[in-house]
């Protein structure tokens, strides 16, 4: 229930508009995200590059007007352009959301993000990186499934973000486990009904496995997305005496110590890094995902005031 409530407060534009406005918030915010501007953001990437990669995240989802969706595009080409100058594009990916590139606008919104997905992707062809496409919720998944196809054309190295809670998942890795294909497998962060995701966390771990398997016996590069021991521990068995390229991915202020435990001994360690002002429903998905993220909050609130 609490993890249901808090989603549904992510989804509420009121308590949006109060919390980004609240300087209050901030500095716990900031655990979890990399600051409101570019600067700050960038600074936090050059100190984990010396260890581990990154995926960045111009966080904005949800675009109400094609100005917003033009501004969030240039916020991405401008976050390129700055990856490029100060030598960090062969450590340092982009990762975006559909829905900020104007994808749930009427009318064309569907053309129009994946035109401005493909302006990103040629500025990071450009640069020497690569794209991630974020998934969001399950009502967007055929779509954006199609944008990653027609971007992958021109540029074959785009990544797709799969989620294990869906039931439709462990198909939709089969289907993407070809050559060269990158597959990011996450558990799934939004509120879903049980006719298309499992609920229970069993059954979500187990899919998770099933989805695993599947792209870790296809031929292209798996970015196995989890902070779970067991899980992490799983893809180190399938990998192991083998050749088997492919990576780790943890949220920036999640395990941290992990992270650095899973670059030290040599495994590839990739960090998501979100930042921006739009931190609202980004931050209270990752609360929604552990309880001991609210205790955090919580603690870090009373201990303000």
């Amino acid at each position: 229930m609490l993890r249901s409530a808090l989603l549904s407060a992510a989804r509420s534009p009121a308590l949006r508009s109060a919390a980004e406005h609240s300087t209050l918030a901030r500095p716990i915010v900031h655990r979890f995200v990399a600051g409101d501007q570019l600067d700050s953001a960038l600074t936090v990437a050059r100190e984990l590059v010396a260890d581990r990669l990154v995926s960045m995240d111009h966080l904005g989802e949800n675009t109400e007007n094609r100005a917003q969706a033009e501004e969030t595009t240039q916020a991405y080409l401008t976050l390129l352009g700055r990856l490029d100058d100060e030598g960090l594009a062969d450590r340092v990916e982009v990762s975006v959301k559909l829905s900020a590139l104007g994808q749930s606008l009427p009318g064309d919104g569907q053309s129009l993000a994946t035109d401005n997905a493909a302006r990103i992707c040629a500025r990071a062809a450009g640069a020497g990186t690569t794209v991630t496409v974020d998934m969001e919720d399950h009502t967007t998944t055929d779509a954006t499934l199609e944008t990653v196809r027609t971007l992958r054309r021109d540029w074959p190295g785009t990544g797709a973000v799969l989620q294990a809670y869906l039931r439709r998942t462990e198909a939709d890795c089969v289907n993407l486990a070809g050559p060269g294909s990158r597959v990011r497998l996450c558990k799934g962060a939004y509120d879903e009904p049980s006719s298309v995701a499992f609920r229970e966390r069993s059954e979500v771990d187990a899919s998770y496995r099933r989805c695993l398997d599947a792209l870790m016996a296809g031929q292209g590069y798996p970015m196995v997305a989890t902070h779970d021991p067991a899980l992490i521990d799983h893809a180190d068995r399938l990998a192991q005496g083998t050749d088997r390229e492919f990576e780790f991915q943890m949220l920036y202020g999640v395990r941290p110590e992990e992270q650095r435990r899973l670059a030290a001994r040599g495994s590839r360690m990739r960090v998501y890094l979100p930042y921006g002002s739009a931190w609202f429903p980004y931050f209270m998905r990752r609360l929604g995902e552990r309880p001991a993220n609210v205790m955090f909050f919580l603690r870090s609130f009373t201990s303000r005031h």
